[in-house]
This record gives C-alpha cells, structure tokens and sequence, in this order.
C-alpha cells in the first residue's frame, strides 16, 4: 500500500514524468518506510538499554578473560550507547574496572557498528536476511578484532589520562516501568529527530542515482567481478564522515546499479565505525602504535566481511 501510494504522488498527484517521476517514487517510499521502521526499533532499543547500564556492563565485564569476555563484550556492546562525548571515560572507565584491553575493543567495536540505527535501515531496504547476516558479521569482527588487540600486548600503548567525570549519557537511576517507557519514546523522538536530516539527505542522494543513473554504469569498477572493487571502496570510506541514517540509503541505490552487495556494504562499514571524528577522540587515550593496529584491523576485517556478502549473496 504504501508503495503504490508513492507511485500515485509522484505520477498522479505531482504529475513527474521519467526519469524524475521515479526519483521521486524512491524518495516518498523509502522515506516513510524507514522512518516508521527506524523510530519502532529505537524504541524497543530504548527499552532494553534501560536495562543495561554502564554500571552493569562494567561490573558483568570485569575480570572476564579472553574468548568468552570478547563475546560477552561484544553482545553488551550492541544495545549500549557509545557516543563522541562518551568514549574517552568509557575506555578509561573500562580498564579501571578490570576489564582487560582486547575485551574493551570488543565493546568498543560492537557498539557503534551494530546499533539500532543500521539494524533499523538494513532491515527496511534490503531486508532481515541482510540485517541478520551483517548483525552476525559484525559480532564476529568485534570479536576477533579485540581478541587480536589483546594477544598484541599493546596494554602499554595506553595513555594514562584522569577521568574528568562524564557525560549525560552516564547518569544511571533504578526505574519503574512508568519510567522505562518514557526513556524509551524520549530516545525514540530524539535519536529519530537527530538522524532524520541525514536520512533525508541519503535518500535523495539515493533517489538521484536510482532515477538518473544508468543501470549497470558502476559494475564495471565496483561489480561482483572486479576482486579489488572491496579493498578500493574500504579505503574510499576510512577518510570520510557520515552515519548509517546518511550512507545507507545510498548503499541500496548503488547496489541497484550494479556495485556488489557487499562492496556497497564494506563501503558503509568503514565509513560509519572507522570515521575520523571517532580516531580523533580516541587518539587522546590510544598511542599511535594502537590506534594504527586499530584501523588497520578493523579495515582488513571490512575487506573479508565485504567479500564474504559478495560470495553468499552473489
């Protein structure tokens, strides 16, 4: 239904003939489609995280040795907010408790590759089946990346810095269900207002290359038989800045002109979890051996998670 409500504004209402008519249709779809998806996930996030506080993740992670730590890091780390402002005295917050270094960078990693946010956009444009397998790989990479961090013996490559409080996401309270909810519906308004102007922005990006450019015209460099095509858009994305809500919908236009699934996706995943805003905070706790074995790890392990996509999904 909403579909073929799309497709009467576009061609009915607004009377657009082709290419923008279908441009068009794209943007008043995908638009409605993802915000309703994005805004019921952020609430049901919202709900959980009001369960798993900073305070529990800290006392469940502390002491906990490599392997199981690094899995149970990994599996907190989803449903926990990880923010610019945060960062810093998470990490610190972290090592003080006990938690062991390879085990913090499982955290650190889940939390803001697989958040509700991606889970959210996945499933609305490419479906569960995706949303699932990137959900897994992605549990995966945090998983083998801070088990690889923690046998590298970086521990020294740590900054010693003072905590200097924190922020507003730190602030923990025992709730009632009353309460509960309405965490949930104020993270629900405010993450969903946050990222709707990128959203909006990557959908018409997206709708620009669905209606006007020509299928096939970027298999050639980024299509299923170009074995450099994965590496090449890894690189492309580590120096760029965006979020899911921003990049995403532009993934799911160039895959439909011809660029691999899982060279689309490779592409986003560099861009969302190794952005350079996020090196720059955490260059002010990691010397530059660390942070330089941090990038180049998570970089390699987009490179095989794009190549598996591309080899499951065809």
């Amino acid at each position: 239904m909403l579909e073929e409500a799309a497709h009467w504004l576009a061609y009915s209402v607004l009377g657009l003939n082709e290419p923008l008519a279908g441009a068009a249709e794209f943007f008043f779809y995908d638009s409605v489609k993802v915000l309703l998806l994005l805004a019921g996930m952020v609430f049901l996030v919202g709900l959980l995280r009001t369960f798993v506080t900073q305070r529990l993740v800290k006392r469940t992670l502390g002491g906990k040795r490599e392997g199981w730590g690094n899995v149970l890091a990994a599996l907190l780390g989803v449903p926990t907010p990880f923010c610019s402002c945060s960062a810093v005295p998470l990490f610190i917050g972290f090592l003080e408790a006990g938690v062991p270094l390879g085990v913090t960078f499982s955290f650190l990693i889940a939390s803001p590759m697989i958040n509700e946010v991606a889970i959210a956009l996945l499933w609305g444009l490419f479906g569960w089946q995706v949303a699932a397998l990137y959900v897994a790989t992605g549990l995966v990479i945090a998983v083998a990346a801070g088990m690889i961090i923690g046998r590298l013996r970086l521990e020294g490559q740590v900054k010693r810095l003072a905590r200097r409080g924190g922020c507003a996401c730190e602030r923990e309270r025992r709730m009632d269900w009353k309460r509960r909810f309405a965490f949930a519906w104020e993270e629900c308004r405010r993450i969903t207002a946050s990222v709707a102007p990128y959203l909006f922005i990557g959908i018409a990006i997206g709708a620009f290359i669905h209606g006007f450019v020509p299928v096939g015209a970027l298999a050639d460099w980024a299509g299923r038989g170009n074995p450099l095509a994965v590496p090449v858009a890894v690189a492309i994305g580590v120096p760029l800045y965006s979020n899911a809500a921003g990049v995403l919908p532009i993934v799911q236009a160039l895959t439909e002109k011809g660029v691999a699934m899982g060279t689309a996706l490779a592409f986003m995943m560099s861009v969302t979890a190794l952005s350079f805003p996020e090196m720059v905070i955490l260059s002010r706790v990691l010397k530059p051996r660390l942070l330089a074995a941090f990038i180049a790890i998570l970089a390699f392990s987009f490179v095989l998670t794009g190549l598996l996509f591309n080899a499951v999904l065809g």
